[in-house]
């Protein structure tokens, strides 16, 4: 019985080797930003690249301050004259190949702010009904069904983010509703700090750029993997690596280059139970320079 024990050791050892190893590896993902530039492709041919797990439709850049709220697309589709409904059927594209697909509220050039909760429930009361798994004769998508909204909010005070999330997470007890945010890489993020708090955020993809600070800099990975793990410290589900997919898609710096991602910054952080992956900006950039067709083995 001994020698039996001991052989069955034996066998257990390699499996339990293996799957040590599987269970500390952490694939995954890419999410990418669409709807900037009109030079970029449809959306349908960017999911067809089965490159991306994530796409957010940028922008919902007017909101609050009792404004109407308005959609830039720029030159895919014009929303004040219903235009922008044919992205129905890329949508749903899409989602059938697995990929969840986001609104992006606000971006970097835009007149948004929440002024009050009383803002906030009614804002996520609209995202409801034109946007997600509500109802309203005036849905800028048609019949599509996003799968959540994303907060990239780079103006104004971060006041009231916070309940706009436990709003639309509210909303989830009909329809699940993923929440994600593109706070900048400088911990904690100046405009969605106290919305990340609130622990719903199922996506947190940090914009490791344009942030000297924080950012990847001629072959330095120390101050980037330092705010990383300020980040995976945060309440986010799950935090990405945001980076632009060229030097000209983030003027202010903070490119890497597909072989250093690879060899150097992706072994530095993927170790984290928190990694989600890549986020890159954006499609456009993407198409042009291959990013994410040299990284996505890897991710």
């Amino acid at each position: 019985m001994a020698a039996l024990k001991q052989v069955s050791s034996l066998l257990l050892f390699p499996l339990f080797l293996i799957f040590s190893l599987f269970k500390s590896s952490h694939a995954g993902g890419i999410a990418v930003y669409w709807g900037q530039n009109g030079n970029e492709g449809s959306l349908e041919e960017a999911c067809n690249t089965d490159n991306y797990q994530y796409v957010n439709i940028g922008f919902l850049n007017v909101f609050g301050n009792n404004q109407i709220p308005q959609l830039n697309l720029a030159g895919h589709c014009n929303p004040s004259t219903n235009e922008c409904t044919g992205l129905s059927n890329d949508i749903n594209v899409c989602q059938s190949k697995g990929i969840k697909v986001f609104l992006s509220l606000g971006g970097a050039v835009g007149s948004y702010s929440l002024n009050s909760a009383s803002e906030a429930t009614d804002l996520a009361a609209y995202l409801w009904d034109n946007f997600l798994g509500g109802q309203s004769n005036s849905r800028p998508f048609g019949d599509a069904v996003l799968d959540g909204i994303d907060f990239d909010i780079e103006d104004g005070s971060g006041q009231y983010y916070g309940d706009l999330a436990r709003e639309l997470d509210a909303y989830s007890q009909q329809r699940k509703v993923y929440l994600a945010a593109a706070p900048q890489c400088p911990y904690p993020d100046a405009h969605l700090d106290s919305a990340i708090a609130t622990g719903l955020f199922d996506y947190v993809w940090v914009q490791f750029y344009n942030n000297p600070q924080c950012h990847y800099t001629s072959g330095n990975i120390d101050n980037l993997v330092s705010a990383w793990n300020q980040w995976t410290s945060s309440e986010a589900k799950q935090v990405f690596l945001g980076l632009p997919a060229s030097e000209a898609a983030a003027p202010s710096g903070g490119y890497i280059p597909p072989d250093v991602l690879i060899s150097d910054v992706l072994p530095a952080i993927s170790g984290s139970p928190k990694y989600g992956g890549v986020m890159i900006w954006d499609r456009f950039n993407d198409g042009q320079s291959g990013y994410s067709d040299a990284i996505k083995a890897s991710v």
